[in-house]
């Protein structure tokens, strides 16, 4: 019914419609990002890790800081899990939760910004003193119509940052980004881009990152390009804050790794087992290429029925070309025929078929059993922290492939 009534509510009356309960939200609950720190993420990949480094950076040096992103919310150190199935939750909720951080004494705050998100104005009345730029890939297009409405929906963040009334306003981007230069072209007070070139030189294996920065070592336990580059973001941004090069190593250098995003599951087993969100070709190949020193045994389905199909075909092309073993799974089918989904992954495979096992968790189980020792890394990825598998017509099962994985090592007697 929700969806039938969306679909004739004509497209200025829904606009309305959320600018009202935005701006609204901001007057009621007294704009508290007029009186925090407020720095928003975004991105494509790596938001939700950039945002943990960034509120980890900020606690280790001295600030009380809360966090709103798709893995968690955070108020100082109080934290809850995300179970709304979307990083911005609307109906006024950053609003009320920048209350509560306001209220518990947070100083600095830390968010997570989406395309969906500012299609609905749930940025409005958020007054940023920074937003940090990630990255931009395909993702979303059937929902903005095209990959410029995207990319244009994503800028219109920036947008906003420009019309905030904090001084100094910072835009951090990534420059090596073919999108970076128009982010930072926006009105701000502080542009500070980022680059692979100023970690020179650098390395990054399946255990840690290791790059020299503004003349300083850094050695941080996060694996992959990927996090070297989400940890470039942060400590960009850390500077354009006025924070020291030597705290911020002190503090990333001491970060825990982020859950959901390239976790490793410890339960004394001799093989690897890592979980992690990629659910886009660019993503997905990133991980994998992670591991390539390792036999890869690759769960992956494709997130998001109804959503993205042309993304389908190109990351089974990826699992068959870097995995040794793949297993096709169920993610979040909603209202589509799960097995038409996995037709349209496997048709990306030429060089080997991939095993098909509907059963989530009997296919996590089926690769831990083609694991035998450290040579060997089962890689389950598209769920990350998401908190349930989506079926038809809203039904919803608690998920969690982190605890899903330590319950199947523990049945084969690892503990």
């Amino acid at each position: 019914m929700k969806n039938f009534i969306l679909k004739l509510t004509p497209p200025f009356v829904l606009d309305a419609y959320h600018l009202a309960w935005a701006h609204g939200s901001a007057y009621w609950y007294g704009h508290p990002s007029r009186k925090m720190v407020v720095i928003g993420i975004t991105g494509t990949k790596g938001k939700s890790t950039t945002a943990e480094l960034v509120r980890h950076m900020l606690a280790q040096t001295g600030h009380t800081v809360a966090l709103a992103s798709t893995i968690r919310f955070m108020v100082g150190d109080a934290q809850e899990r995300n179970l709304f199935k979307m990083t911005m939750p609307g109906r006024g909720y950053i609003q009320k939760f920048l209350r509560q951080a306001l209220d518990a004494g947070c100083t600095h705050a830390v968010v997570e910004l989406t395309s969906e998100g500012a299609l609905q104005h749930r940025h409005a009345g958020l007054e940023l003193n920074a937003l940090v730029f990630t990255n931009l890939a395909p993702e979303h297009i059937e929902r903005h119509g095209s990959y410029e409405a995207y990319a244009a929906a994503k800028l219109s963040l920036a947008e906003h940052l420009s019309r905030s009334s904090k001084r100094p306003r910072i835009i951090v981007a990534n420059a090596d980004d073919e999108y970076g230069k128009d982010f930072l072209a926006v009105e701000a007070e502080k542009r500070a881009p980022f680059s692979l070139a100023d970690a020179e030189p650098y390395t990054a294996d399946d255990r840690s990152v290791r790059f020299l920065w503004r003349g300083t070592l850094f050695s941080i336990p996060l694996p992959g390009l990927f996090n070297l580059k989400n940890c470039l973001a942060t400590l960009t941004l850390g500077e354009a804050l006025g924070l020291s090069t030597e705290k911020m190593k002190q503090a990333l250098e001491r970060v825990s790794p982020v859950a959901g995003r390239a976790q490793r599951i410890e339960q004394g087993q001799p093989f690897s087992v890592v979980v992690d969100y990629a659910h886009t070709p660019d993503s997905l190949r990133a991980l994998y290429e992670t591991y390539r020193n390792k036999r890869m045994i690759c769960v992956l389905g494709s997130t998001g029925g109804g959503r993205d199909t042309w993304k389908r075909p190109e990351m089974g092309r990826i699992a068959d070309e870097l995995c040794d073993i793949a297993i096709l799974t169920d993610e979040d089918p909603y209202d589509e025929d799960p097995l038409k989904i996995i037709e349209e992954l496997s048709a990306g495979f030429s060089a080997r078929a991939p095993r098909v096992i509907l059963d989530r968790r009997a296919a996590i189980a089926a690769a831990f059993a083609e694991a035998k020792d450290q040579d060997d890394v089962v890689l389950i990825t598209g769920k990350g922290t998401d908190p349930y598998i989506m079926g038809p017509k809203g039904t919803k099962v608690a998920w969690s492939d982190a605890q899903v994985a330590q319950e199947e090592l523990i049945k084969l007697g690892y503990n």
